[in-house]
Formats: structure tokens, C-alpha cells, sequence
């Protein structure tokens, strides 16, 4: 199933441009996630979208930078989105982080789409047509939100003494780990995976 983009109007941008432009990421989220990113040129991403000419792509993004910025804000919003949705309703930092893994290995199964655009943006982070802020942003993004959370945790006695960096890098890894092992392996219990890794980070993260 195509991921739908919506996109607010911006400002200077009138419904019907807001909606074009939402279009056609949605075309090149699309477009990435089945022939990948190399893949994914104008002339593609133009037939998906059921455009006339690839001029359009260029007239509301002016460059494949400008284009794959969208693609990467528009995927992390619809991530962000999915993992508050799901993780809300709790000020227990112990029981965030516990929903927040849950939550990140459930986007795996849940939005394959986004997860294939994200990892491949950030393979052709060094592509020099491409976005220069996709790499650095996609390698710190998921890292920085678990670092928060455990610092805050430290900071009101939740969890034990530890660098709140090198853990939130290792659950990072873990659940990079856990999207390796379920593309490998459609079939693998990721909600049985979730539970080892919640496990093994409360442990972890516990005060002594």
C-alpha cells in the first residue's frame, strides 16, 4: 500500500500546490521503497504520480535535494506520528522507554514503506545530488530521541548511572539489528523480538 503524504499548505502555497507537492512524495516514497533509491529518478517518480512532465517535480522542488528533503521530513513525521500515537499516555520514563522499543520494532512490520525509504536515503547519504542534511539527520535521529528520554530518566531517579549516550547508540543498533533480521525474515515474531529487547534494556538501564 502507497503511503499517503499530507501536507499542510506552506506558506505562499495555495490547497492545490500543498496537494501536488504532497503527490508526488508520495510517489517518490513509493518509488524509493520498490526499486530503491538510485533507482528512483524523475522520469519514474513523474509516471507514478501520473504527471505530465518531470518539470512539474522540478517546478515545486526545484532540485532532487529539495526533493528528497520533503521525502525525508514527510517519512519522519509519519514516524514520529506513529510512535507517539502509540507510545502516549504515560510519564513513567521506565514505561516510555519500554513503549518506545516496542513502538520503534512495530514500525518495522507496520510501515515497511518508510523503513525501506530511511534506510536507503541513508545507504546514498553520500549521493551529491541528494539532500546533505539526509545523512547526519537519519544517523542521529533515532539515537538522540532514546538519549533524551534516558537522561531525563537519570535526572529524576528513574534509571541507574550509565552513559545515556553509548546506551541510546546500543538500543539504536539493537533495533537496527531487529529490521536486518525481519528483512531477512518476513516470517520473525517481532513482537517476541520486542520483548527480548525491552527485557534486556530494562535491565540494563535499572538503578543498582
Amino acid at each position: 500500500m502507497q503511503v499517503q503524504v499530507d501536507l499542510q499548505p506552506e506558506l505562499g502555497l495555495s490547497v492545490t500546490e500543498a496537494a501536488r507537492r504532497a503527490q508526488i512524495v508520495s510517489a517518490t516514497i513509493a518509488t524509493i521503497a520498490e526499486l530503491g533509491y538510485r533507482k528512483a529518478t524523475f522520469a519514474r517518480i513523474r509516471e507514478r504520480a501520473g504527471l505530465s512532465s518531470t518539470r512539474i517535480i522540478g517546478y515545486h522542488f526545484g532540485t532532487k535535494a529539495g526533493l528528497m528533503q520533503a521525502v525525508v521530513t514527510s517519512v519522519l513525521g509519519i514516524k514520529e506520528k506513529f510512535l507517539v500515537e502509540r507510545a502516549a499516555g504515560t510519564a513513567d520514563r521506565a514505561e516510555m522507554l519500554r513503549a518506545h522499543i516496542e513502538t520503534e520494532v512495530a514500525f518495522l512490520r507496520d510501515c515497511p514503506e518508510c523503513v525501506r525509504v530511511l534506510r536507503e536515503v541513508a545507504a546514498n547519504a553520500d549521493d551529491p545530488d541528494g539532500w546533505p542534511v539526509a545523512g547526519p539527520m537519519l544517523k542521529d535521529f533515532q539515537a538522540g530521541q532514546f538519549e533524551r528520554l534516558l537522561r531525563q530518566g537519570q535526572q529524576e531517579g528513574v534509571f541507574g548511572t550509565f552513559s545515556p549516550a553509548v546506551m541510546a547508540r546500543t538500543i539504536a543498533h539493537a533495533i537496527d539489528g531487529a529490521a536486518e533480521a525481519f528483512a531477512a525474515d518476513p516470517s520473525l515474531d517481532l513482537d517476541a523480538y520486542a520483548s527480548e529487547l525491552v527485557e534486556t534494556f530494562e535491565r540494563a538501564t535499572a538503578r543498582r
